[in-house]
């Protein structure tokens, strides 16, 4: 399985339960390993009729070219994630140009949430708590706390919060935050 955190872009955080989900980024644009070029980029957007959530780290031109790539997907499977992440997620291992491209993809209905990689993998984690990017392990086990809380925390807050942390932390990690929900 390909490193994770090996890109120094961002940190994209998602999250599902009880029909509910939320993903959220950061918007720092980091050129090479110590240049910041842009503090409010928006990694995460709304696909397929706004009924899909996704987020991207690493190379921005690639994130873009899987986005569209895979809204394509979205519409030809009616919306189904699993069935377009599946299908993207063997044509990014298998075609020559998408085979290069640099990032990774946090998808998600209000049931699903998904990892997409380069390699071709397609991984749901069991918690329903998911991460990329450079600041990805450390929202990671702040959303995974917060999610452990009782009374429940609504899944907007854990978001927020675990990227605040991220932030803090993480050089490649800002503190503007975009954050989607549906549910």
């Amino acid at each position: 399985m390909e490193n994770v955190s090996q890109f120094h872009a961002t940190t994209i955080l998602g999250l599902v339960r009880g029909g509910q989900a939320v993903i959220g980024g950061d918007g720092q644009v980091t050129f090479g390993q110590n240049t910041v070029m842009k503090h409010s980029a928006v990694k995460v957007r709304r696909l397929y009729h706004e009924a899909v959530l996704a987020g991207f780290a690493g190379a921005v031109a690639d994130a873009l070219t899987l986005f569209e790539r895979f809204e394509g997907k979205l519409e030809e499977y009616h919306g189904n994630l699993i069935r377009a992440a599946v299908s993207l997620g063997r044509e990014w291992r298998t075609d020559r140009m998408l085979g290069k491209l640099e990032a990774l993809l946090l998808v998600s209905d209000r049931e699903h949430l998904l990892m997409l990689s380069g390699a071709g993998e397609v991984i749901e984690p069991d918690d329903g708590i998911a991460a990329i990017g450079s600041g990805g392990s450390y929202a990671l086990a702040a959303a995974r706390a917060f999610a452990s809380l009782d009374p429940p925390m609504p899944l907007r807050e854990i978001a927020d919060r675990s990227l605040a942390i991220a932030a803090d932390i993480c050089i490649y990690t800002n503190h503007h935050v975009t954050i989607e929900t549906l549910g």
